[in-house]
């Protein structure tokens, strides 16, 4: 759509600005370009994510650009959802196999037809980013451009320079995680180590399916869960020790942390006793909502038990009502762009967990939220006094340019910088990559910029701080 009287075209694109994201003042900006000069070709860590491991093992090209940018990014799905457009007309299939669209480019065609509607969100930028840095397209993205950028962008993935791989080195990325269930065979992880690639690809250990009993197969998964480890998952004692198997068995796969999804930070700390008795009633099926709620917060502190033996790091993602749409997750599945942030609580939920282990040194625990008042009221006092504890970065809904900015003001003063951990990207979205990681280098460096003009840190030292965030504290913190 065109303003009516506008004097730019609707095709044209300015490109990207080169100081977006930094300070207009003079004076901060001039700081924010030589701080952002001196981290922006630094190598991508990516401790926490969700790409696909198979695209590392197989190295085939990308299919299509409705593929690689529309039907397996919920940030996309959602917005277009929000609009009245069908998920089906998104090529994403339901689950009882009724008719999806296929055509690649009627996706693509329908995906550029409303691509107005993510102006000023953080997908705009990441998406606008991709088109121009990775693939050389620098027209705004309209009806009437998209069957061009579809030509051009479908051209360039039949060129090895696109493939997995070409781009993984182009990218620059150091190390990347990929997050797996204790039921996955980590095939893919292993054709990946067997084929000789040095790219470092690494999983984590992500149990949900088999410590949370509202999971949907929670008792067919504890089976299986059983079956691959050689464990009687039916006892408690045999239940932990598959646990333990499979830690160790994603360890040998690189993996160096857990993550925990869990609907509320909650953690408990039960006798041993009470533990088998609800674990046996999770199996039958008979555990009301709290008891389910119990068992998962024990489980966390389990985990953490087990961490200080194997060293793995132990994030939690608590604060997400996942699949908020039974309607959705019934005809489509999970991970459709229905997960909604709640109201969470640190303080007394993390009590249990942290009367227990918090004060051991060696355990190294990163939490998330989606629930910024806890900013400045709980975790950064959390984190800027127990050991074990360090605050992940603004994330998922948060992890825009305006969510970052406020993550630094809200926690620095508290927690400081070095009990964060640098930046996380957590997407499947493979070529939002590079453009997240400069969003958060960006923003950084804005902050940190107008800490050196108000006089509350050294020019110096905010260079050793920009170095610090982008590099350093993500190897660090995850034991990389």
């Amino acid at each position: 759509m065109v303003v009516e009287n506008s004097k730019v075209p609707e095709t044209a694109i300015k490109g990207l600005s080169p100081d977006r994201l930094l300070p207009s003042e003079p004076k901060a900006l001039e700081i924010a370009r030589w701080l952002y000069e001196s981290v922006r070709d630094l190598p991508i860590i990516s401790p926490h994510g969700h790409t696909d491991p198979q695209w590392y093992a197989e190295n085939k090209a990308f299919p299509d650009p409705a593929h690689l940018f529309v039907i397996p990014d919920h940030y996309v799905l959602r917005m277009l959802f929000s609009q009245g457009i069908d998920l089906t007309e998104l090529g994403v299939q339901r689950r009882d196999g009724a008719p999806a669209e296929t055509d690649s480019r009627k996706i693509w065609k329908t995906f550029a037809q409303n691509f107005h509607l993510f102006r000023a969100t953080p997908s705009r930028m990441w998406l606008e980013h991709a088109f121009e840095e990775v693939f050389g397209w620098t027209k705004r993205l309209t009806a009437e451009t998209a069957e061009e950028a579809y030509d051009h962008i479908a051209e360039r993935l039949k060129q090895p320079d696109f493939k997995p791989r070409a781009l993984f080195k182009r990218f620059n990325i150091e190390v990347i995680a990929t997050t797996e269930s204790p039921l996955d065979d980590l095939k893919w992880h292993r054709a990946i180590q067997e084929s000789g690639w040095r790219g470092r690809v690494v999983t984590a250990y992500r149990p949900d399916p088999v410590v949370d009993p509202e999971f949907e197969g929670f008792q067919l998964n504890i089976e299986r869960f059983g079956d691959i480890t050689g464990e009687d998952t039916l006892s408690w004692q045999g239940y932990l020790n598959a646990h333990m198997a499979r830690r160790a068995y994603f360890k040998s796969f690189g993996a160096t942390s857990s993550d925990h999804g869990h609907p509320t930070a909650r953690t408990e700390n039960l006798s041993p006793l009470k533990a088998q008795e609800l674990f046996q009633k999770a199996l039958k099926g008979t555990c009301t909502v709290d008891e389910a709620e119990i068992f998962r917060g024990h489980m966390l502190t389990e985990m953490a038990r087990m961490s200080l033996e194997d060293g793995l790091v132990l994030q939690i993602h608590p604060g997400s009502h996942r699949n908020h749409s039974n309607s959705i997750m019934d005809a489509f599945g999970r991970d459709k762009g229905f997960d909604i942030p709640t109201r969470t609580n640190y303080v007394e939920a993390l009590k249990p967990l942290l009367d227990a282990y918090g004060l051991e040194k060696d355990l190294s625990i990163i939490l998330f939220t989606l629930d910024e008042t806890a900013y400045s009221r709980e975790l950064a006092p959390l984190a800027g006094v127990y050991p074990t504890l360090k605050l992940g970065p603004a994330w998922w809904f948060h992890d825009s340019a305006e969510g970052m900015r406020r993550f630094r003001e809200m926690t620095t003063e508290t927690a400081g910088f070095y009990n964060t951990v640098g930046f996380n990207d957590d997407t499947r979205a493979f070529c939002s990559i590079p453009a997240r990681h400069d969003v958060a280098r960006r923003v950084d460096c804005a902050y940190l910029a107008s800490l050196v003009t108000s006089g509350r840190l050294n020019e110096d030292e905010a260079y050793e701080v920009a170095y610090d965030l982008t590099y350093r504290l993500a190897k660090q913190a995850y034991r990389l």
